[in-house]
């Protein structure tokens, strides 16, 4: 099951492809998700609800280009629907305060280290031969069985596991090696 982070990064990554129904699908999203977040900070009937919605829509259309793709898709979102936000208040004048702990509302569950820990693993396998890699993202990361894997690349199961296996432990080395482990 993918979080609703990699959903979002994914959906995002597509439309940056060129993918226009990808691109769809993650406005129509993000929608869902910035009313919730407006509506608990001005009020879920308030008249300025659906035009942040609009404007953060129209910003993220407009700065889609800035977004990073190593970096979490919800926190630049959140970046964007904060500075509306502010915008919003210093043109009416109202005087509340949005604290940047309010992110994880909006962003659901804190997954930075999640994704901190996934581009480190990312690194540590490109460090590693095509095949090798490939074996233990499909088999150890996917989740895929071995016997699937090893038909769709015409190895055979020893060939995989063994290759897994040695992969895995040129990896523990390395980590041994700088201190990581």
């Amino acid at each position: 099951m993918r979080t609703v982070e990699s959903q979002l990064r994914a959906l995002m990554l597509a439309g940056l492809a060129g993918d226009a129904a990808s691109y769809r699908a993650l406005l129509q999203a993000v929608q869902a998700r910035l009313r919730a977040y407006y509506g608990r900070r001005i009020g879920p009937d308030h008249s300025a609800l659906e035009d942040l919605v609009q404007e953060t829509l129209m910003a993220v259309h407009t700065r889609r280009a800035t977004y990073d793709s190593d970096r979490p898709f919800t926190a630049w979102l959140h970046a964007i629907a904060r500075y509306k936000l502010i915008d919003h208040f210093r043109d009416h004048r109202a005087q509340r305060s949005v604290s940047l702990d309010d992110w994880s509302d909006f962003a659901g569950v804190d997954e930075t280290n999640a994704t901190t820990a996934r581009l480190d693993v990312g690194r540590l396998l490109d460090t590693l031969p095509v095949q090798t890699r490939d074996l233990i993202r499909a088999v150890k990361i996917e989740g895929q069985p071995i016997a699937k894997v090893s038909a769709t690349l015409g190895l055979s199961e020893s060939a995989v596991k063994i290759a897994i296996h040695r992969g895995l432990k040129r990896l523990a080395a390395r980590l041994k090696r700088s201190g990581d482990l």
